[in-house]
């Protein structure tokens, strides 16, 4: 018997003008986690697309389980044993739970009718197994995007497959939920499954992973045990370069005038944020830091006109301003990306020239006219200006990685001439070399005068680039750092300064350790 659950070998894959993979080779072992990294557009997708029939590789071989294997289609990677949770989910909403993981195995009565009964027991029996606790009856579209995505996950786990891919699986998870999912995989990994886990996370590779491949360009860089390589060897590895600095140096000093105000500004919805006042100054980039449930994102598309205002006041350039739509936020000179780029962002089917002009449709017609010329002509301007990387303006979107998506978005909101930029969670999915061509961006802006409100997550990308950190918890503004007091442990003080902790004056270092920061 071969050492290994999976080899393949030498894979090949072409779509039109683009070489995705190229003499690529992966070896699995059984029982372990096997950890795939690379830069967004490397080719790690597209390489377990392949595996699990979505594509058809050009060349190359696929040994599984010690058999040659040729798989034209997902049902044949799910019946050999191969199954995938993939990092865009697309459940079937207006359904429950229990009929999205058991669609086209539903059990029968008699070979005919669904036997809902048995469904219900066999999803309870699985949620019990993997300690997920929703009723199987819960329409599908109710549910969070991290409990969506631990559905996916017993989904998968409710194939007894050999190998399950795992493509970003904790994306959309909390700390706690993180820690569930690394639970499961360790029962799997106990009962001789085998893992294959893409992510951009280092520190969660380093936690969970026994080997790691790393891909750069479509080619194979190297497999590596990940005792034997460290965080900064893969970054380096992945990216073909030496990074030693991970945020680029401000060369401009920002100004003391205030572009934006907030005052007293309470959320139409009572479970939201309340209260809550600060500003804005010109050339400024802002961070705003908390943890999940801390009302981040409510704040800013209150601000964006997305949410209702219950009481407070918002001042632009010292005027008082209404905004209640989103129209009266773009009238003001205010822009927003969201935080789910592909829900809330991207048209996926359209190109890119459309996703970049749809803001700004209104400037390129005349007398209901479009002009197809103008929207070209502007898309082109200003995906060069950020230096998006793409075959053409008319490639779909969604055939870009995601940080070139993030680009499209960035050029998107740039064309309506915004004055102040709301970027939440601007580096969410994107890898370590994208990310670092996104805060070049965003200084390049602060540096033009334009202001910028950052939500952020992430720990060293909050302090790394905001001049000052407003730090949010359950709803409430719980303080203001200046970028020398901005230290893992201030913020961490007050993202949890409302909680239950034994001791309110200490910083919660257990929370802090799970999130990978450094105490």
């Amino acid at each position: 018997m071969s050492e290994y659950v999976l080899e393949m070998n030498h894979i090949d894959k072409s779509f039109p003008g683009v070489k995705a993979l190229q003499d690529v080779s992966l070896k699995v072992r059984p029982g372990t986690v096997h950890a795939l990294v690379g830069e967004n557009g490397a080719g790690k997708s597209t390489l377990m697309k392949c595996l699990f029939g979505i594509y058809q590789k050009d060349a190359g071989e696929i040994i599984f389980d010690g058999e040659k294997l040729e798989i034209n289609s997902a049902r044949q990677a799910l019946d050999a044993g191969i199954s995938m949770i993939h990092q865009e989910l697309h459940p079937i909403r207006f359904r429950p739970v229990m009929e999205n993981i058991w669609l086209g195995r539903f059990p029968k009565i008699a070979g005919i009718a669904i036997n809902h009964h048995k469904m219900r027991k066999m999803t309870r029996d699985l949620f019990s197994e993997v300690g997920l606790d929703i009723s199987p009856d819960t329409i599908a579209g109710d549910l969070s995007a991290s409990n969506l995505q631990l559905v996916e996950i017993a989904k998968a786990v409710s194939y007894h497959s050999k190998i399950i891919i795992m493509d970003e699986p904790t994306s959309s998870l909390t700390e706690n939920e993180t820690k569930h999912l690394f639970r499961i995989i360790e029962q799997l990994q106990s009962n001789n499954c085998a893992i294959i886990y893409i992510s951009h996370k280092m520190n969660e590779i380093k936690q969970i992973a026994d080997e790691v491949t790393i891909l750069r360009d479509g080619q194979l860089v190297g497999s590596y045990d990940i005792d034997e390589i460290t965080i900064d060897e893969i970054i380096n590895k992945m990216v073909g370069r030496e990074l030693t600095n991970r945020f680029p140096e401000k060369d401009y000093e920002s100004s003391d005038e205030v572009v934006l105000r907030v005052e007293g500004l309470s959320s139409s919805n009572p479970k939201s944020f309340k209260d809550v006042s600060f500003d804005l100054r010109r050339g400024e980039i802002l961070g705003i830091g908390g943890l999940v449930g801390a009302q981040r994102t409510e704040l800013v598309e209150t601000i964006f006109g997305l949410r209702g205002i219950e009481s407070g006041k918002i001042y632009i350039n010292n005027e008082e301003v209404k905004i209640r739509h989103v129209s009266d936020a773009k009238k003001h000179h205010i822009a927003l990306l969201t935080e789910e780029r592909r829900a809330t962002g991207i048209f996926p089917v359209l190109p890119i020239t459309d996703n970049t002009v749809i803001a700004n449709a209104k400037k390129y017609s005349k007398m209901g006219v479009i002009s197809s010329v103008k929207r070209h002509r502007a898309s082109l301007e200003s995906n060069t200006r950020l230096a998006t990387k793409t075959p053409s303006m008319a490639t779909l979107i969604q055939d870009l990685s995601g940080g070139n998506q993030q680009k499209v978005l960035l050029a998107r909101w740039l064309l309506t001439e915004p004055e102040i930029l709301i970027l939440d969670e601007p580096t969410r999915g994107i890898d370590v070399g994208a990310k670092y061509e996104i805060y070049l961006i965003m200084q390049e802006l602060a540096k033009q005068g334009k202001s910028i409100i950052m939500i952020s997550s992430e720990m060293p990308e909050l302090i790394g680039m905001s001049d000052r950190v407003l730090v949010m918890c359950e709803g409430r503004k719980t303080g203001i750092l200046e970028k020398e007091e901005a230290t893992q442990v201030s913020i961490m003080n007050l993202a949890t300064k409302f909680m239950d902790k034994t001791k309110a004056d200490e910083p919660d270092v257990e929370k802090m350790t799970d999130l990978g920061l450094e105490v």
